[in-house]
């Protein structure tokens, strides 16, 4: 880990954010009941221009272990706080973020103090001296706090008036716009509205529903899969243990959140994190689910196959060409091609996949689909495969069917899909070195032509995008 000391880089940095203001004053107290607007003795600097220069740092030393240390600046970041930690999903950290509308970088500061927001309300403009702070990437976000070894740490509460100061302002907070296709480190530490948000069904439309995260196997956060009405791509809602809302059931409409978009304890995917549990708008009860085959699983195969595809005859790293079959790259530069490992991880010969992995794409939508079926030809009829993945990291994959594409690649995302629900996907849950059955999908109950697809939507994450991997897929049959 390298830490760089910021005395030296005062120029540059002042030349590169533009001094907004530059006052006097010897007192960095915090009033506990009127507050007037502060004289700050310093030069007034940005959320955005402190994270751009840990990202300048980062880029430079190709480090993003380097923290960069204040002292001797003189400088004062002010910022907005879009958490809030009344009820309990946020613990001793403030998220600021740079503007009340339109934000353009945010930042998280954790302090050794609870509660937080009796002080630091939602939407309350506050200043705070860098000197003697350091600024890092901590669990995959930009963090200002006390470098303590390796780590920047919280700030001491004792410290606490030595560093920051409110300011009178108490802002209205306007949600940043976005879509689970365009989260980016851009925008984590923001406080956002995503709309047309819906809850996996197999959480919420069931005899018991899942909670936010009061559930026996919720350890420190619940994770719950959310999902886009617009597109099927997914995100994951963390919620705290410690939330005072953590054993309320998950709403089973359809609606918008609002809170921060941070990430993950490993910083290697993206959270939805709320404020409290109005952040979640949900008053549309006309849900989107698609449509389901589910003839359930068959006890026995049929001894006629009629396809068999194990992908032996494809070359390696080359987009799978199968004769009849469809190999269709909706979005992104990535699609379902051959592929042969070894180790922990290993292939089945050769297998399928969809690996954009650092591939740039913002966005990664790639379908294998089979030639026509005809179900009233058949009887018994079931289907195979298997898969595996490389971490799925909020990717997805799911097998569909459509009784009324017409075959031509340009018309796949106007015809209607729907999902083989009794099919098992690996689950990002599985051991990544596994391959996993799933199971004899009975195709029985349904009637006339359709066409099978394997779908892998990608989370649009870069550095963090998952892989699925597909294998021995087989049509069997009486």
């Amino acid at each position: 880990m390298n830490s760089v000391n910021y005395k030296i880089l005062l120029g540059a940095f002042l030349l590169m954010l533009g001094a907004t203001s530059c006052v006097q004053d010897d007192d960095f107290t915090v009033s506990p009941v009127e507050i007037n607007e502060p004289n700050i003795e310093g030069t007034i600097t940005s959320v955005d221009g402190v994270v751009d220069v840990l990202l300048q740092e980062i880029n430079d030393e190709g480090d993003e272990g380097v923290k960069v240390t204040f002292e001797e600046t003189g400088l004062v970041m002010e910022g907005y706080v879009i958490s809030s930690d009344r009820a309990g999903n946020f613990f001793e950290e403030l998220i600021l973020q740079d503007k009340a509308e339109n934000p353009t970088a945010g930042i998280r500061v954790p302090i050794d103090i609870n509660p937080l927001y009796v002080t630091y309300e939602f939407g309350r403009k506050i200043y705070i001296k860098l000197d003697g702070l350091s600024v890092g990437m901590e669990n995959g976000v930009p963090t200002l706090g006390v470098l303590a070894g390796d780590e920047v740490d919280q700030i001491p509460s004792f410290r606490e008036k030595e560093f920051i100061t409110r300011s009178a302002e108490v802002a209205t907070i306007v949600p940043f716009e976005t879509t689970i296709e365009d989260f980016s480190d851009d925008i984590v530490n923001l406080y956002v509205q995503i709309n047309d948000l819906q809850f996996n069904r197999r959480d919420v439309l069931v005899n018991d529903p899942l909670s936010f995260a009061g559930e026996p196997s919720d350890e420190f956060d619940g994770e719950r899969t959310i999902e886009s009405c617009a597109t099927g791509s997914s995100a994951i809602l963390s919620t705290s243990t410690f939330a005072d809302f953590k054993s309320l059931d998950l709403p089973s409409q359809r609606g918008s959140f609002e809170g921060v978009l941070t990430k993950n304890f490993f910083g290697d995917e993206f959270n939805l994190v709320l404020n409290s549990v109005s952040g979640l708008k949900f008053d549309n009860a006309e849900r989107c689910d698609p449509i389901e085959l589910d003839c359930g699983l068959a006890s026995t195969v049929g001894p006629t196959n009629q396809f068999f595809i194990d992908f032996e005859d494809q070359t390696f790293n080359v987009p799978v060409s199968i004769n009849g079959w469809t190999n269709y790259q909706q979005a992104g530069t990535e699609t379902w091609e051959a592929f042969s490992s070894g180790g922990t991880n290993a292939s089945l010969g050769i297998s399928a996949r969809v690996s954009p992995f650092r591939s740039g794409d913002a966005s990664t939508i790639a379908w294998l689909i089979t030639p026509q079926i005809d179900l009233d030809a058949l009887e018994g009829e079931t289907l195979r495969f298997k898969t595996s993945n490389s971490f799925s990291d909020s990717s997805d994959m799911q097998v569909l069917f459509s009784k009324d594409w017409d075959g031509n690649p340009d018309t796949i995302t106007t015809a209607t899909w729907g999902i083989l629900s009794a099919a098992y996907i690996t689950q990002d849950s599985d051991f990544f070195g596994e391959w996993f059955d799933s199971g004899t999908v009975d195709l029985s109950c349904e009637t006339g032509q359709i066409y099978i697809a394997f779908k892998f939507i990608g989370s649009g994450a870069d550095d963090f995008d998952g892989t699925y991997e597909l294998d021995e897929i087989s049509l069997d049959s009486n």
